[in-house]
């Protein structure tokens, strides 16, 4: 199957062509099985081609393929903003608009933030990953290959360090770091909002500092700023609970959603504080394919089957064998290039470095192809790509989950 007319600005991480899947398993077109630990970029908490979702689907396109919402309201977008806004788990009246990418979404983010404050300073995070459209290529904190080659990016936008325990940076050093950029680079009157992933995910599965997200949250009150949380992957039970913002103590102002919102189906949304969210003119937001009746009715299905007992389960499941795995390659002295465990819940990256702590990113690269050919599909992260991101779909049955760690131990122990 020729790709030519594809882009060959498009990286491809598996040089393979996928034909179908089931739950945590796919198959190429060869009839080859692979265990799924890529889940689509973290969009397959719920697996490849679920039952309900499958269904929801299959009804609503006998019913309804599309309408734009803009020019005519459609029950399955309505009923769907009503299930997802009682899902954010905040005290404050919430409502949203959908998208049809989280990149979008942050995209509309940034004009309703900009509407509410009259304000256009944005400060993002060393590591951060918030799409590939122009705007939302200012708010990464990182340049290749995102930035390079396209000149001028929209602004102004600045970056703070990322404090984690997976990084080792702290919550004291990004504070003055933050002291300094208020100090030095932009007056704090003239910033609109604050934009963080509660997990990064493309930087390495790095869990944000409880004490900074506190701290960070407090400033935001005290400096009339508004606090955007990135749940676009770390969303929709990933960490063990509707969303990792949770674990940190704080609401933020506006939640970026998207991945695993709808199964599978394209789909993203903004939400948050109601008059924030209707501040803009009649016509400010929407789109017209955003919040499409079919993707919409797979996201109701979604949230169906995301209870928040099927969370914690699914969640501490997954941590429990990823954790217990990693513990036991420790011990073992698997392999000299294992590093850190990063993360939180079943949202993992395992590290590779070598003896003086520097990424081995050679290593990693030598894992994908082993993995791959070994059957399993895995997926890379972090500034130098040395991360394993570890998105098994949340419903992986134990046994598939068990085999494909089985897997990566043989693989982690081939690597030179």
């Amino acid at each position: 199957m020729s790709r030519e007319t594809i882009s060959q600005s498009i990286s491809i991480v598996h040089p393979i062509s996928l034909s179908h899947g089931k739950n945590a398993e796919v198959w190429d077109t060869s009839g080859k099985r692979y265990i799924d630990f890529v889940g689509g970029i973290g969009v397959l908490n719920l697996g490849h081609c679920h039952h309900g979702v499958v269904e929801a689907i299959r009804e609503q396109a006998t019913r309804l393929t599309h309408y734009a919402f803009n020019a005519a309201p459609h029950a399955p977008y309505i009923e769907l903003m009503d299930r997802l806004t009682a899902f954010i788990p905040v005290d404050y009246p919430v409502s949203g608009m959908l998208t049809n990418s989280g990149a979008e979404a942050a995209e509309n983010a940034l004009k309703i933030v900009r509407g509410a404050t009259g304000r256009t300073a944005v400060i993002a995070f060393d590591g951060a990953f918030h799409g590939r459209t122009l705007a939302t290529l200012n708010l990464n904190g990182k340049v290749a290959p995102y930035k390079q080659k396209v000149g001028v990016l929209p602004g102004p936008v600045y970056h703070l360090p990322y404090p984690s325990t997976d990084n080792g940076v702290t919550c004291a050093e990004a504070l003055k770091a933050m002291d300094r950029l208020f100090s030095v680079e932009i007056d704090v009157n003239d910033v609109a909002c604050f934009i963080i992933e509660p997990v990064q995910g493309e930087g390495g599965f790095l869990a944000l500092d409880i004490e900074f997200a506190q701290a960070l949250r407090r400033f935001c009150d005290e400096n009339n700023i508004l606090l955007i949380i990135d749940e676009i992957q770390s969303g929709f039970g990933r960490t063990g609970e509707r969303f990792a913002f949770s674990r940190l103590g704080i609401e933020p102002d506006l939640i970026l959603l998207g991945k695993s919102i709808a199964g599978g189906v394209p789909l993203g949304a903004v939400v948050g504080r109601k008059a924030l969210m209707d501040n803009l003119p009649k016509g400010g937001l929407g789109g017209t394919y955003s919040g499409n009746p079919i993707a919409c009715a797979a996201a109701v299905a979604t949230l169906d089957a995301m209870t928040d007992e099927h969370l914690k389960t699914w969640g501490l499941q997954q941590e429990e064998a990823i954790v217990s795995r990693y513990q036991t390659w420790c011990a073992q002295g698997l392999t000299p290039y294992l590093g850190r465990l990063t993360g939180v819940g079943a949202m993992r990256g395992i590290e590779l470095a070598n003896a003086d702590g520097t990424p081995a990113s050679k290593q990693l690269t030598q894992l994908l192809g082993l993995a791959r050919d070994a059957g399993v599909l895995l997926m890379p992260s972090g500034k130098a790509r040395h991360i394993i991101r570890l998105l098994a779909p949340l419903t992986i049955e134990p046994a598939v989950l068990e085999e494909g760690l089985d897997i990566l131990e043989a693989c982690l122990k081939q690597l030179d």
